[in-house]
Order: C-alpha cells, then structure tokens, then sequence
C-alpha cells in the first residue's frame, strides 16, 4: 500500500456532512479504530447485549407465523416474516451494539488501510463472536420456553423457521451466507452515509428485511432461528446446528470481507476519488 493511499484518509480530511466514497469511507475508518481500540469488557458485554437483542427478530417471526396461520396466503406471509426478521437488527445496529457481521467490513478497514493490525482485528472478532454467539444461544433458549408458555408462538413454529436453513447442503448454505455477510457489509457501509437517524433506520429495515425475504443464512440470527428449531423437534440433531454455525460464518466472513471491505476500499483509494 503506498503512503498516499494511507495518508489520504487522516481524521481530519472528511468533514461530517460528506457524502462521498472517500467521506463514508473517512468515517468507517474512524469507527473501526474506536472499535478496535475498546477495552476487552466493554466488546464482549456489547456483543452479548447484541446477541440478546438480535434474538427479537426470529421471535417476532414466530409470533407472526402462528397469528396468521391460515389466515393470509404463502407469499403475503412470507413478506410479513421477513420485516419481523428486521426487527431485531433495527435494535442493534440503531443500539450501537456490537455485531460480528458489520466487524467483517468495519474492522477490516483499518488494517487495509495500515492503521490496525491483524492481531487486533482477531481480537475483535473473537470477542464479539463470542459474545455474539452467547446471547443469541441464551435468547433461543429462553425462547422456546417463554413463547409457547406465554402462548404467542406455536411450539411447532420454531422448526418451520429453521427447516430452510437446515434443508440444504453446505454448498448452497455457504453461498447464501456469502449473499447474507455481502448485504450486512453494505448495511454498514450505507449507514455510515447516513444523515440522519430516520435514514439509517431505513437502511437497516431495507437490508435486513431482504435478507429474511431470501431467510439467507446469518450466523448470529441464524443462531436464534436453528438453535430454537433444534431443541424443539426431534427432526435436527444439536450438531447440525454446529455444522450450520461454521459454515454460515465462514460464508458470512468472506462476503463482507471480500465483496464489501476490499471491493469498496479498493474503489474508493484507487479509483482517483
């Protein structure tokens, strides 16, 4: 990387109210530092309340799957599942909470652009993985209790939302997880060019929502959907929800890194803008 691609997004070269590449680009450099700069205790319990949080998502699915059961046809029903889907990334990402699916481009910035190491983005990958995968476990675990027991969630519910991302081999669950860590890499990108809390929450509804319209494998949600789906049916044994979590990660990962963070950054730092 030469000098000038490095020394091109200072903090004082983007002014705020930028809209351009280099702008959005500026700030996602910036957040990125932050983030990979934040004590070890403050990642790890904002990706638990990030996991906890993400988990309303699937359960609203839930609620909507059995209240209109019956009611409205297949296409209509899935449309409404998807915006319920949303629900839970509106939280999060309007929270400020740690996400390991927006870390697949916002912490990769910096290193591309030298002002982080590798070491520090593993950190904060691990951490917020970690956290990330324990609230959303704890969330399906309490779930598929309280839901049937509160009576807003058919039992049965649960592995209906999980059949579609356990149906397929790990192939085609790799390649829609791709899609699925691709359009969560755009959603950090497109929030940081955002001016206003209105267009962010816009954002974040338009993109998530797609991905549950498509229900493409998002390995944090996904944890709440599959793990519910498991431990309420007999039909999926607990290791196919571990082998889901590796390879809808692993797809996740390289569709924010290499279709988002080095797609946009090379763009932008090379492309003379």
């Amino acid at each position: 990387m030469s000098e000038s691609s490095t020394s091109s997004f200072d903090a004082d070269d983007a002014a705020e109210s930028g809209t351009s590449g280099t702008d959005i680009l500026a700030r996602q450099i910036r957040s990125g530092l932050n983030e990979l700069q934040r004590p070890a205790d403050g990642l790890l319990l904002s990706a638990l309340s990030a996991g906890l949080d993400i988990g309303f998502g699937p359960l609203f699915m839930g609620v909507v799957l059995t209240l209109t059961a019956g009611v409205y046809d297949h296409a209509t029903q899935t449309f409404l599942v998807a915006n319920a889907y949303a629900i839970g990334f509106v939280f999060v990402v309007l929270g400020r909470s740690e996400l390991f699916t927006e870390h697949t481009t916002l912490a990769v910035l910096p290193v591309l652009d030298g002002r982080s190491s590798f070491a520090s983005l593993a950190r904060l990958w691990g951490l917020v993985y970690v956290g990330n995968i324990v609230g959303a476990s704890i969330f399906a675990a309490a779930m598929v209790w309280l839901a049937p027991a509160y009576g807003i969630v058919e039992p049965g519910v649960f592995a209906e939302i999980a059949t579609p991302l356990l149906a397929h081999g790990p192939f085609v669950v790799f390649t829609g997880a791709i899609l699925a860590g691709w359009l969560m890499g755009l959603l950090s990108w497109l929030v940081a060019g955002a001016d206003s809390t209105l267009a962010r929450f816009a954002v974040v509804w338009l993109v998530t929502a797609a991905i549950g319209l498509a229900h493409l494998p998002h390995s944090i949600a996904g944890t709440v959907e599959v793990l519910a789906g498991v431990l309420t049916t007999d039909a999926y044994p607990l290791v196919a929800y571990f082998r889901f979590l590796v390879v809808a990660t692993a797809g996740n990962v390289v569709g924010g890194v290499v279709f988002v963070a080095l797609l946009k950054y090379g763009h932008v730092v090379r492309g003379g803008e």
